[in-house]
């Protein structure tokens, strides 16, 4: 599969659910991917990456920006409190906002910095132990926290789990997204995109379907 060939179905799938052509965002997963593939993705004239690991992006996007320009970094790992620093100095969106003493630190590194990265509060749907974010029934109460703290929470990230129909775990997220007058859908990857975008999602993480399969980190 090629960017080109994903980019076409995330249109097609716009079109299908009678939504404006360009409003789903595809990042492209670029984690542990050789340079090559991201650099001709780049050349393609994609802008919008995903990455996992805060000291892999730090190494490898600040030349990329300077060779390419209007690279959009989204965060799409699990985020340490002290790399939080280096992630908002990087990350364009942060989606994985899943703890009180991340949201504190994210609002203490806005103050000092007058700016903060778009924020995601991811929700573990799937209520998995292994799995970061906030169960689905304290989503709302934590979304509210955020704002208290005075944070720009975009929207809501879900990852489902691997063995199970994501459909139910997509309307979920837009439930609670809806209920918390939130904008922003982070869901959907290389094996159902097309789905989270039929149930609304506004930004899709595609990484096997553009690069092929991942080096081992």
């Amino acid at each position: 599969m090629s960017l080109t060939e994903i980019r076409a179905r995330v249109a097609a799938a716009e079109a299908a659910a009678g939504r404006p052509a360009g409003s789903v965002t595809l990042i492209a997963v670029s984690k542990v991917q050789p340079l090559e593939r991201v650099v001709a993705a780049l050349e393609a004239g994609h802008r919008v990456f995903g990455e996992n690991y805060v000291q892999e992006a730090a190494a490898k996007w600040p030349a990329l920006q300077e060779r390419f320009g209007g690279i959009e970094l989204h965060m799409i790992g699990p985020l340490q409190s002290n790399k939080a620093k280096t992630a908002c100095d990087l990350f364009h969106a942060i989606h994985t906002l899943d703890r009180p003493s991340l949201a504190q630190k994210l609002a203490r590194l806005a103050e000092a910095r007058g700016a903060c990265p778009q924020l995601f509060v991811q929700v573990n749907t799937g209520r998995e132990p292994q799995k970061a974010g906030v169960l689905p029934e304290a989503a709302d109460a934590f979304v509210a926290d955020c704002r208290k703290l005075g944070l720009p929470v975009e929207g809501l990230m879900c990852i489902p789990p691997e063995a199970e129909d994501s459909t139910p775990h997509f309307e979920l997220l837009a439930q609670l997204a809806a209920r918390n007058g939130l904008g922003g859908l982070s869901m959907g990857m290389s094996a159902d995109f097309e789905t989270a975008i039929a149930l609304g999602a506004t930004h899709v993480r595609v990484g096997s379907a553009i690069f092929g399969a991942r080096d081992s980190k």
